[in-house]
């Protein structure tokens, strides 16, 4: 039997209140993702329940196990919107294609044929957000900066794949450089924006600083153990 964590809709309610309130003070609209890796198909649930629609995944069969538990539990898994986010493995495209919404994690050109080429024309294009490598970390996945260009270029070209913005995942260093990170990403995704205007989307900013990436301008941001609490070893 699934045990959905404790605390849930109190967090959600929370955490919510928090994104709202930092939205209000930047001056734009704030998406939040939901980060349900490693939680149970009942955790979804419940926070379908109470409105939130869009969820992000690491793990393309973890998330595909999940949506097939979640038919039963909600008999309208087609409501849900589901993000991948984890770094993407050529061999994972075609799933990704074929069963997400959203993908945050595109940082290589050789990406794009098989992402369009496995997208279902019925599904209408796959959002897609570059990931950036801010930090210029070894063990991290993302483009450097001066990459971003000709990869959105590769993405604006395929009919099945829309251009949305940028995401990254800054180094875990105290708040002032965090904040010069998400400084530079926004920066960087108004750069993309002069030649790319329908991109709309800057992901960046997670549990311990969301608010703070809110501030200097993400659109969305993804949240997992504010809501779910600490993950599992």
């Amino acid at each position: 039997m699934q045990t959905i964590p404790m605390n849930v809709d109190e967090n959600f309610r929370r955490l919510r209140d928090r994104v709202e309130t930092a939205a209000r003070r930047a001056g734009h609209a704030v998406r939040l993702l939901a980060v349900s890796k490693t939680q149970p198909a009942a955790a979804v649930a419940a926070l379908a329940a109470l409105g939130q629609t869009a969820f992000g995944e690491n793990y393309v069969q973890e998330a595909l196990a999940k949506r097939a538990e979640l038919a039963a539990l909600l008999g309208r898994p087609d409501a849900l919107e589901w993000h991948a986010i984890g770094p993407l493995q050529s061999n994972k495209a075609r799933d990704v294609a074929r069963n997400f919404a959203w993908l945050h994690s595109l940082d290589r050109a050789k990406l794009v044929a098989p992402l369009a080429r496995h997208r279902p024309a019925a599904s209408g294009p796959l959002q897609v957000l570059v990931q950036v490598n801010i930090d210029d970390e070894t063990s991290k996945a993302g483009c450097t900066p001066g990459e971003i260009a000709e990869l959105a270029e590769a993405i604006a070209a395929a009919p099945a794949l829309s251009l949305r913005g940028l995401m990254t995942i800054p180094a875990p260093a105290d708040l002032d450089r965090r904040r010069a990170a998400f400084r530079r990403m926004r920066e960087l995704f108004e750069g993309l924006r002069a030649n790319h205007p329908q991109a709309d989307t800057l992901s960046m900013g997670m549990s311990d600083d969301f608010e703070l990436a809110i501030a200097e301008g993400a659109t969305l941001v993804r949240v997992g153990s504010a809501l779910f609490g600490p993950r599992k070893p």
